[in-house]
């Protein structure tokens, strides 16, 4: 089902993803036809294979399906979609209010959508939620996770002169180093920065043990390569960042909600990690290809 709406207090503020539209602005033109759902997404290769789950089961269920694919930041995406340029878009629930509302607070996923009711343009909705998350995660290699009895980031606090590295930007945020400590409890935090977003240094830093614990996005690759633990966070110190189909009110019909929210039914986070482990691995299976594979394998066309 679609969160109703009141009256939107949209807040123009430049916080969300940082991608770059590639080549010319896609969203030029003129709006799409009344009977043709545009599908956009933003421009990093998870969005665009969301993209294409979403425009292929729409296409599979009889409706009329254009495509602008990388379009860029929300800077560029969100008023393509408030002027019916584009009608429908993969989001992520925790960033998306972020951008519409700086000084949201919420963190977990009912209270997230709870938010993102008041925070929404008048024009715009969201569907139903899917499990997949794509986030700042803590994770640990299998080795430090049994050896030490560690699930959840509650259980860091038994381990003495625990090393945590991420972006050098983690020892200040809420969810960093001063939410360990206000929300676990967890103190005598060695931090060391390393600034790559989780890539390829903060991998070597957690495998050759030079780190206890990393911060990397949810759904890298890297996580299912090194067969990391990612740790639970049960008092949700870390924003909920589901994806959700951002859609312009006049084109969700019944049959385009049922669809969308079939899929969100089906999409984990586990799925995101395999969809972008076969993108970026050895093959480089393109997002559409793997877009219809995870469709059909979910019995969805």
């Amino acid at each position: 089902m679609s969160i109703p709406k009141f009256i939107a207090g949209l807040a123009a503020a430049a916080l969300g993803l940082s991608m770059s539209a590639c080549g010319s602005d896609p969203t030029e033109g003129k709006k799409s036809a009344s009977d043709t759902i545009t599908v956009g997404s933003a421009a990093f290769p998870e969005n665009e294979i969301i993209a294409e789950i979403y425009a292929q089961a729409l296409e599979a269920g009889g409706v009329k399906v254009n495509k602008k694919l990388n379009i860029g930041a929300r800077e560029a995406y969100i008023p393509a979609l408030k002027n019916g340029e584009i009608d429908l878009l993969p989001e992520y629930s925790g960033n998306l209010l972020a951008y519409l509302d700086p000084k949201a607070t919420a963190t977990s996923e009912a209270d997230i959508e709870d938010a993102l009711v008041d925070a929404l343009p008048d024009n715009l909705d969201v569907l139903d939620a899917a499990k997949a998350e794509d986030k700042d995660s803590l994770n640990v290699t299998s080795e430090f996770a049994d050896k030490n009895g560690i699930a959840t980031i509650a259980d860091l606090k038994k381990v003495k002169d625990l090393k945590l590295g991420a972006n050098p930007e983690f020892k200040t945020r809420p969810y960093g180093i001063p939410g360990l400590e206000k929300v676990y409890g967890i103190t005598g935090i060695t931090f060391i920065p390393i600034g790559d977003s989780g890539g390829p240094k903060t991998l070597k830093s957690l495998v050759d043990g030079d780190v206890d614990v990393a911060d990397i996005y949810s759904t890298t690759p890297s996580i299912l390569a090194n067969k990391l633990v990612t740790l639970e966070d049960p008092e949700n110190l870390i924003a909920a960042q589901q994806v959700v189909p951002l859609i312009n009110d006049e084109k969700a019909s019944d049959k385009v909600q049922k669809i969308l929210d079939g899929i969100s039914a089906q999409l984990t986070t586990q799925d995101l990690l395999d969809l972008n482990s076969k993108n970026q691995g050895d093959d480089k299976t393109a997002p559409d290809v793997l877009a219809k594979e995870w469709l059909t394998s979910k019995g969805l066309i």
